[in-house]
């Protein structure tokens, strides 16, 4: 038996294949595959690994570039420069390609997940939010490290990199934020809301005998963040579920409601419903003579979705798992569903609910891929088919992609 390779450490030079899901570009060597970031399609690069399981493949971070891609551009933040080597910030994965690069990357990292997972060929293209790809994060989480210093973490590590700004947040957001001593080891919550409010909230991690306990405390802001979308206003705990682009809402409510079509007293289920962004316009849709189901685990959201939606008494409010409120058959049949569910996706339990009752359409919004190439197989297994399909770049800089699916019925299995 030969003993599995170790390459971590190893500088390799590589010649750089496609893009894949994660953040990262395929190379081989010798035989294996090479995960590496910070690496553009075509380039030729010399990449340090980073990371040896001794298996089929490693992982590994680009640190110098021989021949350079047209899209490769200087990174716009300083962390991400690629003489700092592991000291990089791992909050970012695209700062060394334009805006048009990183687009095109996205598309053909949704389109190899349509076609690799739910065999659907499907041409894509990626949206740009307003606002350019620079100062459109308005929410984020922070580590701080040994000596009090808040930063983000080095790619897969736990390390801290301490930081004085972030040029993907929103202006504002870190004021007062990096340029204090915080409690060696806890986590920083940062909100901006729509009014300009700065929430800031800290996690303390107290032992307490052989265990730690958690101590949430509000440092800045009221910790309730107001936002607007759909011509409506919104109040949402400032650590809660919203958008975090700040563009993000108010575009993806207009397409929820442009594929959902929900017809005038007709029914509608709003799935994993937060507090209420999407069940807005279902409910002008569908009309005092229609309903609305809005389902969400967190009662949080559901209180603040209950406060933000009391004109609209056509929205029924369930808090609990969506695979737990759809075994109720009291629940009306809908004739559109829409879902955004978790990163992880909706999985079989709940596509066979919704697909149990039938609606014409489903909406699905969706911020990984893989997943939604899961759920649009499902889906398919089921007799729905993938209609029109929205993808946005509402998290520049980074390998994440918002993505708006309509599933139609099939209308040849009825």
């Amino acid at each position: 038996m030969t003993d599995k390779p170790d390459w971590t450490g190893r500088r390799l030079r590589v010649e750089i294949g496609p893009v894949a899901h994660g953040g990262h570009c395929v190379a081989r060597h010798e035989g294996r595959v090479v995960f590496v970031r910070h690496a553009l399609p075509g380039e030729v690069v010399v990449a340090e690994v980073t990371e040896d399981a001794g298996g089929g493949f490693c992982r590994a971070d680009a640190v110098e570039v021989v021949t350079a891609a047209p899209g490769r551009v200087a990174p716009p933040c300083p962390l991400a420069d690629m003489a700092l080597g592991r000291d990089r910030c791992g909050g970012c994965d695209w700062q060394h390609a334009d805006a048009g690069t990183q687009r095109e990357l996205k598309a053909a990292v949704i389109a190899e997940q349509l076609r690799r997972i739910a065999g659907i060929e499907r041409d894509v293209q990626v949206r740009e939010l307003p606002g350019g790809p620079l100062r459109w994060r308005t929410r984020a989480r922070l580590a701080v490290d040994r000596r009090g210093r808040a930063g983000f973490r080095a790619h897969r590590s736990h390390r801290v990199v301490p930081v004085d700004d972030c040029p993907i947040t929103v202006e504002g957001a870190l004021d007062g934020v990096t340029g204090r001593r915080w409690r060696p080891g806890a986590e920083l919550g940062v909100a901006r809301d729509a009014d300009g409010e700065v929430h800031v909230s800290a996690v303390d991690h107290k032992p307490q005998r052989r265990r730690s306990r958690a101590v949430t405390r509000q440092v800045s802001g009221s910790g309730v963040a107001r936002e607007t979308a759909a011509g409506r206003s919104f109040q949402v705990a400032a650590q809660g579920f919203w958008q975090v682009h700040h563009a993000a809402a108010e575009v993806f409510a207009q397409v929820v409601a442009r594929f959902a079509a929900a017809p005038e007293g007709g029914a509608a289920w709003d799935l994993y419903g937060g507090v209420g962004l999407f069940a807005a316009p279902l409910a002008e849709q569908v009309g005092p003579t229609g309903s609305v189901l809005l389902v969400e685990s967190s009662r949080q959201a559901v209180e603040d979705a209950v406060a933000n939606l009391r004109d609209l008494p056509q929205v029924d409010f369930r808090a609990g798992l969506v695979e737990h409120v759809l075994d109720d058959t009291s629940v009306p049949s809908p004739d559109v569903v829409v879902l955004d569910p978790p990163r992880k996706g909706a999985g079989r339990a709940v596509v066979d609910a919704i697909t149990a009752r039938r609606p014409r359409r489903v909406v699905h919004v969706a911020c990984d891929p893989a997943a939604l190439a899961r759920d649009v197989g499902l889906f398919e297994e089921r007799g729905y088919r993938l209609g029109e399909l929205e993808a946005f770049d509402a998290f520049p800089m980074t390998h994440h992609i918002e993505c708006i699916a309509l599933l139609e019925r099939d209308p040849s299995g009825e």
